[in-house]
């Protein structure tokens, strides 16, 4: 089963994904997202042996140079040849902490009995306490992801569900949900939680809305790339360790 999950997820979210903002471009070796915006580009499945690999690396270096453009590698550990990663790094590219692609079929998904109420986030405010939540949890500051979260919401409303938990006016955990273009999948993003209101629940509580969510608009699958701290409560919940995933930042090639 975890194998035919591997496939439709690398057909649907790898080699046929669409994403908005973004102009897919399809070459004999790799499938790439030219950004129409300030995002960054990326490179999001490759199709390459150890013969070509380094031909193909330079190749797309020196096309998103033309391009004035940085972009990320996202590379799987299923992916060829086995020491990808390696050899990006030689050819300048930095390479990320691993993450997990966890995924779930909503089908599979049993509902926890709760009495947290979670709210829908669907104003400018909303996503500010959320930025807020996220600058305290990780100690960082979160401005980019809340434009780019207040952009979306605007610009594709439903295909960008957020969501919250209060304590009287203060919120204490959130999470928000993207429904894939033309796939079967959502994805899950967030999840983070004050300190002092973990193991209450909450992150269960933003899950199974979520998942009612995905499959009122018609999703088979969930989809999360998660941290080490995330996996084990993602594996209760019921899904599945289908790859690591590794994120390659490209060396600085703007002009």
């Amino acid at each position: 089963m975890l194998k035919d999950l591997q496939t439709i997820f690398h057909e649907e979210m790898r080699v046929n994904a669409q994403a908005p903002g973004f102009r897919r471009e399809e070459s004999d070796h790799v499938v790439r997202h030219v950004s129409l915006t300030t995002d960054n580009s990326f490179i999001i499945a490759s199709s390459l042996t150890e013969e070509n690999v380094d031909t193909v690396i330079q190749a797309e270096l020196k096309y998103f140079r033309s391009l004035n453009q940085s972009f990320e590698w996202k590379v799987y550990s299923y992916d060829q040849p086995n020491d990808l990663t390696d050899t990006l790094k030689e050819h300048g590219f930095t390479i990320g902490d691993p993450e997990a692609l966890m995924v779930m079929p909503i089908n599979e998904y049993k509902c926890p009995d709760t009495s947290i109420t979670v709210q829908e986030i669907t104003d400018k405010k909303g996503i500010n306490d959320i930025i807020e939540l996220e600058n305290t949890v990780w100690n960082e500051p979160h401005q980019e992801l809340g434009e780019r979260l207040w952009h979306d919401k605007q610009v594709h409303p439903d295909s960008l569900f957020l969501y919250g938990i209060y304590d009287n006016e203060k919120l204490v955990s959130a999470a928000w949900m993207y429904i894939e273009m033309d796939s079967s999948f959502a994805s899950l993003w967030g999840g983070s939680t004050l300190k002092e209101y973990r193991k209450q629940g909450h992150y269960s509580a933003l899950l199974a809305t979520r998942v009612q969510k995905a499959r009122e608009c018609g999703r088979s699958y969930l989809m999360v790339d998660a941290s080490p701290m995330s996996r084990p409560i993602l594996e209760k919940n019921g899904f599945h360790c289908l790859a690591y995933s590794y994120p390659c930042d490209s060396p600085s090639i703007l002009k």
